[in-house]
């Protein structure tokens, strides 16, 4: 980000379907088999049913877009061959293939991670105003809850994912994580102590963030130290992801001196032809920043007591595809 540096598969992924009712690569045969010559067939159907909230367990689970969208192919691939005669219940039987598909991500992502260049951050997504107005969905969705779950192991993420943002019982998530229902609520309960530890402390309305967000946004825009002094908890936490491909701050920027000293001298550096403005990411409110209307970058609270604990600035222009256009999440 300029004010603080220092120094969906083609068609298919973005959930459109084909000629003859295919999901990613599956070809023309294979969609014959299942639509019986048709538009659209009984696997078809149910997949496109349940395709937000496929994509949304594994972008919970990976907090990337992108590879949710692969993971969703992936899904479609092996669904597709499935006798629908031995299914009792397709939802959670995709819900099981997603699942699956996104813990083998999640381990090789996080062998990605250690070679990142600076912080990584989730991937932004500009969501539709539905998202805010279910409380439970937004929270999970939102930038701090998502760093949050990056510090569980990727089958705890996966059981508390599927326990507490879905409620799925537990010999459902059993079958998705293949471990013993006993065994997964001896995770949950893991995952739920671990999360509750490191969320923000209670819950902060729209209204609270928009007011934190517009008094940050104005003492950015004014050079105002005090005012940023004013709203930053003494503890906040800078994070800017750059991808090693656009300048960002690559290690924590603790301290609200710091942090507001830090924003005030970048102010300087931000490109004419900058505007800010507020949008609905990840299902809460958060600055975005256009240079000559393009996405440069995203920047999310976490709020604690009425002050900003947290920011979080994502430039890495890999990460902003998904800021042009709204994506659907469901539970």
């Amino acid at each position: 980000m300029t004010v603080i540096d220092d120094e969906q598969a083609g068609a298919a992924v973005s959930g459109e379907y084909g000629e003859y009712g295919e999901y990613g690569g599956c070809d023309g045969d294979a969609a014959g088999r299942h639509t019986g010559g048709g538009r659209t067939g009984p696997a078809t159907e149910a997949f496109i049913t349940h395709r937000n909230l496929l994509f949304t367990v594994a972008y919970e689970m990976l907090g990337s877009a992108a590879d949710a969208e692969d993971v969703l192919q992936e899904t479609w691939l092996r669904w597709a061959d499935v006798d629908l005669d031995t299914v009792r219940d397709r939802r959670a039987y995709l819900v099981r293939i997603t699942t699956r598909q996104a813990l083998t991500r999640l381990r090789t992502l996080g062998r990605r991670k250690e070679s990142y260049v600076g912080s990584w951050l989730p991937e932004p997504l500009l969501t539709a105003p539905d998202v805010a107005e279910d409380v439970e969905l937004a929270d999970s969705v939102s930038m701090a809850m998502m760093l949050v779950m990056e510090t569980l192991t990727p089958t705890e993420r996966a059981v508390f994912v599927l326990r507490e943002v879905f409620d799925l019982d537990y010999d459902e998530i059993a079958e998705a994580v293949d471990k013993t229902p006993a065994a997964v609520r001896q995770i949950a309960h893991r995952a739920r102590a671990h999360v509750a530890a490191r969320r923000p402390r209670g819950a902060v309305s729209r209204a609270e963030t928009e007011e934190a967000l517009d008094a940050f946004r104005r003492a950015v825009e004014t050079g105002d130290l005090q005012g940023l002094l004013d709203i930053l908890a003494p503890e906040v936490v800078l994070l800017g992801d750059g991808g090693g491909i656009r300048q960002a701050v690559l290690r924590p920027v603790v301290g609200s001196d710091k942090v507001a000293r830090l924003l005030v001298a970048g102010r300087d550096r931000i490109p004419v032809g900058t505007t800010m403005h507020t949008a609905q990411v990840n299902g809460h409110p958060a600055l975005v920043l256009r240079v000559d209307g393009e996405v440069d970058t995203v920047v999310a609270l976490r709020l604690d007591g009425g002050l900003v604990t947290g920011l979080y600035a994502v430039r890495n222009p890999e990460k902003l595809s998904y800021m042009l256009r709204e994506t659907a999440l469901s539970r």
